[in-house]
């Protein structure tokens, strides 16, 4: 009779025979279709102790045990300022799944309360400097983050509803201020649903809401916009199943020819641009 498996490692089963089809298998093909670590690689998996970025830490370290590519990670907290309880709860999870974090402190929290314009979005600049700095620091070329599927599609909604633009949220992108780093989604496949399942079946407690400008949190979420977009993508699906899968597959698919205007490198281009130019070029091709 074998022994009796540890916490961890039920977790990692889990993740590998359970769900295998809703968590694993998407996050390989979200590797394979967007080519996010390749050899060499030494990648800062940025946990900020939610239930997206500690499952995101275990996939990329099942990943390391089975892969044949060679590639290095670190797995990295940023601390801007969390309570003692929060901070705890972080650090023994990471004890409880054998995760060997890095810890390094900042003062953002500190800093954003001070500003009464955008503290949130100055708070969300600060944390991704923060983050590509110290990786950078540590020898990393890469960071990698939690966003999921649903993250995915909730912000091209938002960006649409309340920017004024088409923008979603690319798989990859270079940064523009570290040079040489580049930030990666793992789990740009993974459904929001099924991280819950799985944190509900292997009876896992993660931190929820930590930000202190958010007083109202419910699901970790907050009283936010995104969460009215959450709320309106739950009501179409009652009518249409595959809304999600729709939203998702239309930002692979967008038909710049149909656009009014768009914008590329920060330059703003209208249709109007080569509106004639391609008439005619129509035109003397019959």
């Amino acid at each position: 009779m074998g022994r009796e498996l540890e916490k961890h490692e039920l977790v990692e089963r889990s993740i590998i025979k359970t769900y295998r089809k809703r968590i694993w298998n998407p996050f390989l093909i979200a590797l394979k279709n967007y080519k996010l670590v390749n050899a060499g690689d030494k990648i800062a998996v940025c946990i900020s102790g939610g239930k997206d970025s500690m499952l995101m830490a275990k996939l990329l370290q099942e990943l390391h045990k089975y892969s044949e590519v060679p590639f290095e990670l670190v797995y990295l907290v940023m601390d801007p300022g969390y309570n003692a309880e929060n901070r705890k709860k972080i650090e023994d999870n990471a004890k409880l799944l054998h995760i060997p974090i890095t810890v390094f402190e900042t003062n953002i929290f500190t800093v954003a309360d001070k500003t009464e314009k955008s503290p949130c979005y100055l708070c969300a600049r600060m944390r991704r400097g923060h983050l590509y700095k110290k990786a950078q620091d540590l020898g990393c070329n890469k960071i990698a983050l939690g966003h999921h599927f649903n993250d995915v599609i909730e912000t091209t909604l938002l960006g649409m509803f309340y920017g004024s633009q088409i923008q979603s949220m690319p798989p990859k992108l270079h940064s523009t201020n570290f040079k040489g780093m580049e930030l990666i989604r793992p789990m740009y496949c993974i459904h929001e649903d099924a991280i819950i399942a799985w944190q509900k079946f292997n009876g896992l407690e993660f931190i929820q809401c930590a930000c202190r400008f958010t007083e109202n949190c419910e699901n970790g979420t907050g009283d936010s916009k995104r969460q009215e977009i959450k709320q309106l993508i739950k009501e179409l699906k009652k009518t249409n199943p595959n809304i999600e899968k729709g939203i998702f597959n239309s930002i692979h698919s967008v038909c710049l020819d149909t656009m009014v205007g768009y914008k590329s490198n920060g330059v703003e281009h209208s249709f109007l641009d080569d509106y004639e130019s391609s008439a005619s070029t129509r035109n003397s091709g019959r």
